[in-house]
């Protein structure tokens, strides 16, 4: 990003980090390796220390927290670093995710519950989807107030015009997306930005290529984005999703 570090230091910089798997803690905890827990494997591995540690090694004294929102982790800490600049509890922010496949038990888990590809093959918005397929990944990226990107010449790469998050309330099941509450969190997220439907060219869409949650979204991304009135017909919003490319790096997929 082209900051200077030592000029960060003590700054109101703020670090929101996504994360929901637990693989190197359980091993540093796990009951036969009780010999090998030492006086750092409180900090060394605790999800707290996730952006602590940020914060810490680079002295930033802006908000950090480690959220786990499952799937939606890094995305809702970007959205919480937005509202945190917006509020100005911080003047930079560090936002993303993390995931690292180290233990074989939760792969278990979640294939006994069929959400994975049995060909190990993520095929997002395809009739022969069949599950999605597990990856690992780290990814940040650093936000600003646009006015105070400007002001320091940062290079920016993209303008955030707004961001939000909720929930799908009561479905058919605890892991099944409610195609409603994400149509109303799009018109409401492209109203505050003062945009339409029809404004949209591209949606990057969660697309794991599962056979429940794909067509539920694709749905609601064709109702607001796809039917939006003044859309030209031959002009049409294109959907995909990196998924099919790297797999689902769960709470880094944002």
């Amino acid at each position: 990003a082209g900051q200077n570090l030592d000029e960060l230091r003590g700054s109101e910089t703020g670090v929101f980090m996504g994360q929901f798997m637990h693989d190197f803690e359980q091993l540093q905890l796990d009951s036969n390796a009780h010999d090998l827990i030492t006086s750092h494997s409180s900090t060394g591995s605790s999800m707290t220390l996730t952006a602590n540690r940020v914060s810490y090694s680079f002295d930033f004294k802006g908000p950090s927290l480690t959220l786990d929102t499952a799937c939606s982790s890094s995305l809702v800490a970007l959205d919480l670093a937005c509202k945190s600049l917006l509020n100005k509890d911080c003047d930079m922010a560090l936002a993303g995710g993390v995931n690292l496949l180290l233990r074989p038990e939760l792969t278990m888990s979640i294939c006994k519950a069929s959400m994975l590809s049995p060909d190990g093959l993520c095929k997002s918005f395809d009739a022969s989807a069949n599950g999605y397929v597990r990856s690992e990944g780290v990814a940040c990226v650093v936000v600003k107030r646009l006015a105070d990107a400007r002001k320091d010449g940062d290079h920016i790469l993209a303008v955030i015009k707004s961001s939000g998050s909720n929930q799908d309330g009561q479905t058919s099941g605890i892991t099944v997306p409610n195609g409603l509450s994400q149509q109303k969190l799009l018109k409401k997220t492209l109203s505050a930005a003062g945009l339409s439907g029809a404004d949209i060219d591209y949606a990057e869409a969660h697309g794991t290529g599962t056979a429940v949650g794909d067509p539920i979204e694709v749905n609601a991304l064709g109702k607001v984005l796809g039917q939006s009135k003044g859309r030209d017909k031959n002009e049409p919003c294109l959907i995909g999703s990196v998924k099919s490319n790297i797999g689902h790096t769960e709470p880094t997929a944002g």
